[in-house]
């Protein structure tokens, strides 16, 4: 287990089901009991990377994406303190979404910051906010309550049943 005073944590890959390019988290600041925060560059050399504009600037939809693989740090984590493997998880539906911005200029530093508000078995309700690192403006950019389902290897049998080629 993590010291709870300094906790070491593993790259984002590590806790979210999915590989590169899919993983767009550079690094995990922080996980707690109900909450999480990782951080992201917007760079060329980076994780966001692919998705850049021709400007080299992401699109300020990818905050949704950011937010939703924090909410899978978060339970990729928690389930890796108990031994097992990151999980698949889904997004069943964003509420109340705001970006403050149209996109996010190359070198911005983004902060998601992620906090559990309802859990219910496999439900989830999680209220999520995107910041600039040392923007001038230090409020969020960003905000979203994302809900969230866990499916278990049943779940999944059922939901991909059929659909093979």
């Amino acid at each position: 287990m993590n010291d709870l005073h300094n906790p070491v944590y593993a790259p984002p890959a590590h806790y979210l089901p999915h590989n590169a390019p899919m993983v767009l988290l550079d690094e995990v600041i922080s996980v707690g009991k109900e909450s999480a925060h990782c951080s992201s560059r917007v760079s060329t050399t980076g994780a966001l990377a692919p998705f850049l504009t021709a400007q080299g600037a992401l699109p300020a939809w990818f905050s949704l994406e950011l937010m939703a693989q924090t909410i899978g740090v978060w339970n990729g984590w928690h389930n890796a303190e108990q031994g097992d493997l990151p999980q698949l998880g889904m997004l069943l539906g964003c509420r109340g979404m705001r970006c403050a911005q149209p996109e996010f200029a190359s070198g911005a530093q983004l902060d998601m910051h992620i906090q559990q508000i309802l859990r219910d078995s496999k439900i989830a309700s999680f209220e999520c906010t995107l910041f600039i690192r040392n923007a001038r403006d230090d409020g969020p950019v960003a905000h979203a309550r994302l809900n969230t389902y866990q499916p278990d290897a049943q779940d999944i049998l059922s939901i991909t049943q059929g659909r093979q080629p």
